[in-house]
């Protein structure tokens, strides 16, 4: 019986040295970087069977029981992996056990329309797309937004994603982040401030947005959009022009577009347009909602991406005569 028992330890003891010794072995990698997804639902024999057939492990069993010896064959959490080094056993499945699955970034920028953020959404390959065929309505549902349209609802930022995240996870954190940000400055707003709802502030932000081609002017554009509300003034916007025309905007904006009537004409009609015409950032949610203190109505583009500012119609005439003769002699240079 001694005997018998000797030989369990000793059996006990050798098994223990090669789970030791597999455990802390370097696992060689089939390619380098290795990609490969642990997917959901699955059990661990049969991922550390794929894992075998992949050839990243030679000897699967040891790995389902180094998995039951470490007390982690429940943890391993689905997703999209990647090696660019040869690592053990044991730092493979601290990998599972954590979830140190593949980020990727997806960048949304400023001043995209809603559309925009929907193609840069749909190219992206390391998306699951489920919204491809989904109404802009549908999408706002899906998300809990109550909105029912979705232009600049959406915050223009980098957002970190594991590979394989469905493209409405994206959707609905920007548009919290929207929220968060757009009421968090609306808390901040200036006193005198002669918008009555955040959604209104984010029209003008996005207006703000469009305009701007350098941003050390968006205060003063806001300041310029702000007084021409009080004053009941149009806005005279083109870029508000240019979305209310769609599809049919061919790259030039012409007078008979800005007599043509739509709801997103400012030169028509007065007021905030409907809805927001793109995403507007940080920085021109805080402009809109802190615009300079000014007496300027007027503003033109100089030509080098900043803007002139003018408080009477006879100096802004003057500014747009000399800007529009500096362009031209550019051109013809």
């Amino acid at each position: 019986m001694k005997k018998v028992f000797s030989l369990l330890i000793l059996l006990m003891l050798l098994a223990a040295a090669g789970m030791g010794y597999y455990a802390y072995r370097p696992l060689p990698l089939p390619a380098t970087p290795f990609e490969f997804e642990l997917k959901q639902g699955g059990n661990l024999k049969s991922m550390a069977r794929e894992l075998g057939q992949a050839g990243l492990l030679e000897q699967d069993w040891a790995f389902v029981w180094l998995a039951r010896l470490m007390g982690k064959s429940t943890q391993i959490k689905a997703g999209y992996y990647a090696l660019d080094r040869p690592v053990t056993p044991l730092e493979l499945l601290s990998m599972f056990s954590r979830g140190d699955v593949i980020q990727r970034k997806l960048g949304i920028i400023e001043g995209w329309t809603f559309g925009q953020f929907r193609d840069a959404l749909n190219a992206n390959p390391d998306l699951r797309h489920i919204t491809v065929n989904m109404s802009d309505a549908e999408i706002l549902q899906q998300i809990g937004a109550p909105e029912t349209h979705p232009e600049g609802l959406f915050f223009p930022d980098t957002y970190s994603f594991a590979a394989g995240t469905r493209d409405l996870v994206i959707f609905k954190r920007a548009y919290q982040t929207m929220q968060q940000r757009l009421q968090a400055i609306w808390a901040t707003r200036d006193a005198d401030f002669p918008l009555q709802t955040p959604y209104q502030a984010l029209i003008l932000a996005s207006i703000v947005e469009k305009e701007t081609g350098t941003p050390g002017d968006r205060p003063m554009i806001a300041g310029v959009f702000v007084n021409r509300l009080r004053k009941g003034m149009l806005l005279q916007t083109d870029p508000t022009v240019i979305y209310g025309m769609g599809s049919k905007f061919d790259g030039n904006l012409r007078k008979r577009d800005l007599l043509a009537d739509t709801p997103y004409n400012t030169y028509t009609r007065r007021g905030l347009t409907p809805t927001p015409i793109a995403l507007p950032g940080l920085a021109a949610l805080h402009a809109t909602l802190h615009p300079a203190q000014t007496d300027a109505l007027y503003f033109v583009a100089r030509g080098d991406g900043s803007s002139h500012f003018s408080s009477s119609l006879m100096a802004h005439n003057r500014a747009v005569d000399q800007f529009q003769k500096r362009t031209q002699k550019r051109v013809r240079q």
